[in-house]
């Protein structure tokens, strides 16, 4: 549902226009198909909300906190025939109402809206779970924040908190479906503040019994997530990981093996952690055929562990 002639909004950024960029799902699956046959072992699928198929079978488009499991019926038959589960992502971006704010927005209509799409996906999270026979990791990352300095930077994480108790009040399997919040620094557009930051989130994983996920992208530049890594496992039964490789203020280019990598992946092997961190990977650098991204991450990622 998101235009592709149109700029991602909401702190995320994509450049570039490589060429054999898929145009509809059928395309996007062919790819996908494509990678699993290049990478040794087996994968998972990651989907987020914006790709939900909408046809007349199911009754066409509809906004995104009106989401439901039928349109990912289509995800969900490629999964089954390949043997592959699925993780899940709301998108709290590119839309008219992610306007810089969205959980955190001061109108409660605006942040209804996004709490619906959230527990939404909950349910479309589930509904992965069950069809496909293995836990869906749903990881929520917003890029509510503010450009310049805000006048007020505790009443937007205050309402951002508000709305993420009443988002996650949406029943689920607590088996099956595994919520993981998302921090980062600053993104485009929100370079002076941002809500979730690391801060906020890893007190709220620790109080309410959601997952945190670290993004190796998403903090400052002296920063490392191979030392995090320990210091969670001290307090959590799981983690969760976005692997990425970060280059200046962009966190999202295409993993190679270099030293961070294999860092990482020595505090998951050493500590015994492989069954308590859930290793996923995030890149949308579009200047590279996706094919080439997707194969080269997932093959850099298996050597270092």
């Amino acid at each position: 549902d998101t235009d592709p002639n149109k700029p991602l909004t909401g702190g995320i950024q994509t450049t570039g226009n490589y060429p054999g960029r898929a145009r509809n799902p059928q395309e996007l699956m062919a790819d996908i198909d494509q990678v699993i046959a290049l990478v040794p072992g087996q994968v998972k699928m990651n989907l987020h909300a914006c790709y939900a198929i909408f046809d007349e079978e199911n009754g066409g488009w509809v906004d995104r906190d009106q989401l439901e499991p039928k349109h990912f019926q289509k995800w969900v038959d490629f999964c089954k025939e390949r043997g592959l589960g699925c993780d899940f992502n709301p998108t709290f971006f590119s839309h008219p109402k992610a306007n810089g704010l969205t959980l955190s927005h001061p109108d409660p209509e605006i942040r209804k809206f996004w709490i619906d799409h959230g527990k939404a996906c909950i349910r479309i999270s589930n509904y992965l779970a069950e069809e496909l026979g293995q836990p869906c990791i749903m990881n929520i990352w917003t890029g509510d924040g503010f450009k310049d300095i805000p006048a007020d930077r505790l009443g937007p994480r205050m309402r951002y908190k508000q709305s993420f108790d009443e988002m996650l009040s949406e029943p689920f399997d607590k088996e099956k479906v595994y919520p993981c919040a998302e921090s980062k620094v600053f993104g485009i557009g929100v370079e002076s503040y941002t809500v979730g930051n690391s801060e906020f989130y890893q007190a709220y994983a620790a109080q309410s019994g959601v997952c945190c996920l670290m993004d190796n992208g998403h903090y400052h530049p002296t920063e490392v997530v191979s030392d995090k890594i320990p210091s969670m496992l001290c307090f959590y039964d799981k983690i969760a990981l976005h692997v990425t490789r970060g280059v200046r203020w962009d966190s999202d280019h295409a993993v190679l093996l270099e030293d961070e990598l294999k860092e990482i992946a020595l505090e998951i092997i050493r500590n015994n952690a492989d069954e308590k961190v859930m290793i996923g990977l995030d890149y949308f650098d579009a200047s590279i055929n996706r094919v080439l991204a997707w194969v080269t991450g997932a093959q850099n990622m298996q050597k270092a562990l």
